[in-house]
């Protein structure tokens, strides 16, 4: 396996309808591929609109089954296509009243790997996600692909240092983070929670951003996505905050012994003094 991996992620903006966004995706995917990447993530629920801007039954409509639903099923397609491990987030239906906020994990041959389910659900203006979806029960997985040891952390997770912990301790090298944060909200956390758990596990993120206004909401999502390496430092530049984009970088993973020798936090961690951190 090689050290340097070559790493893709999509923002985008919201196309009117689920065809043509997944379209649209797969074109990118297959761009990526041209250009060398072998994975590629998505943002949070990439095939539908953000639609927890509101809380109307009717966007119940968006759920599938993971993996036997058929954006996954094109997706593991496109995976066999392209030759590419691919971070798959949509919303899950897994039995009458059970949602969740998912991703489906594909690997390079098509099979699926599994999926993590979102932790963390919000419930304050613009994102009512309570509504929708029940808080995840996977645990935290990390994948063995094609490219390495990939894990996901959706969105509002990425407030939380326990799950990025968590991930690092299960031998994370790469987590995708897809989301959907707008502008004025949390904007400034955007550029500071991400290379900040980087250091703190010492592994690669790749944070994605959806872009625009969309049909349910007065949300502007400002893109920004970027990857972001075990030392806290952006990949490449970050992606624009008004269009749409494909961002495709080389990730050192030998970068990711290389810290943890240096800085050693793993080593150092104090899991005997911890236990206030899971009293309710």
């Amino acid at each position: 396996m090689a050290d340097v991996v070559r790493a893709a992620l999509v923002q985008a903006t919201w196309t009117g309808d689920t065809e043509s966004m997944i379209a649209k995706h797969e074109e990118y995917a297959r761009a990526a591929a041209a250009q060398g990447a072998k994975v590629i993530g998505f943002q949070e629920v990439f095939n539908a609109p953000y639609f927890c801007q509101v809380q109307e039954p009717e966007h119940y409509r968006w759920a599938e089954p993971v993996p036997d639903g058929p954006t996954v099923r094109r997706m593991q397609d496109l995976a066999r296509e392209t030759g590419m491990v691919i971070v798959v987030p949509v919303f899950e239906i897994e039995q009458s009243g059970f949602y969740y906020n998912t991703a489906a994990v594909v690997d390079a041959d098509g099979t699926f790997l599994g999926a993590y389910r979102k932790h963390h659900i919000p419930q304050v203006k613009g994102f009512w996600e309570k509504y929708y979806f029940k808080p995840g029960n996977l645990g935290w997985p990390v994948f063995d692909t094609a490219v390495g040891k990939v894990g996901v952390y959706i969105c509002y997770d990425r407030h939380f240092p326990e799950g990025w912990r968590q991930l690092g301790l299960n031998g994370a090298q790469l987590v995708y983070n897809p989301s959907a944060t707008s502008r004025g909200l949390s904007a400034y956390l955007w550029q500071l929670e991400q290379p900040a758990a980087a250091v703190a596990n010492e592994y690669f993120i790749a944070a994605i951003n959806r872009v625009g206004v969309e049909e349910y909401g007065d949300n502007d999502f400002y893109g920004t996505s970027y990857f972001v390496d075990p030392r806290g430092q952006f990949v490449g530049e970050v992606a624009s905050d008004s269009k749409e984009e494909l961002v495709v970088r080389d990730l050192d993973f030998g970068l990711i012994e290389e810290v943890r020798q240096q800085w050693a936090f793993y080593r150092d961690r104090r899991p005997d003094a911890y236990q206030g951190l899971v009293q309710p």
